[in-house]
């Protein structure tokens, strides 16, 4: 699931806002780094929400967001991003998925070559994935 979210630069970097979630906010020195940081403070926000029992707005779209006259001061001026909610949720679970063989050799070969195991491995380039962030 993704949010939209605003960027807004000044002279000290960048802040980041999300529209469906108000009082969400971080920064960063650069975008990147405010989306990054936008992300953290995105799922801090909804784990808050849970723990209070409030139900999280289903994200809008891009086009509803921009069609919002009571957002347009706040959109004035700002960057779009869509920000992937990913929280945690405790301990990892067993899941069957199926794999070409080819694939999973490679994918036990390279979490081998970095120290991982295929569980930590899968899942770092699942996250990896959804944020958009192959580098």
């Amino acid at each position: 699931m993704r949010y939209v979210a605003f960027l807004h630069q000044d002279q000290e970097g960048f802040g980041i806002s999300f529209p469906d979630f108000p009082g969400c906010v971080s920064d960063g020195a650069t975008a990147d780094e405010a989306v990054t940081r936008g992300e953290e403070a995105l799922a801090f926000h909804v784990e808050g929400m849970e723990e209070d029992g409030e139900p999280l707005p289903r994200p809008r779209s891009l086009s509803d967001i921009l069609a919002d006259a009571d957002l347009a001061e706040w959109r004035e001026g700002a960057q779009i991003a869509h920000v992937p909610l990913l929280i945690d949720r405790g301990s990892p679970r067993r899941v069957n998925v199926s794999l070409d063989p080819g694939l999973l050799e490679a994918i036990d070969a390279e979490a081998q070559r970095r120290g991982m195991t295929r569980s930590a491995f899968l899942s770092s380039a699942a996250r990896a994935e959804i944020r958009g962030r192959h580098g």
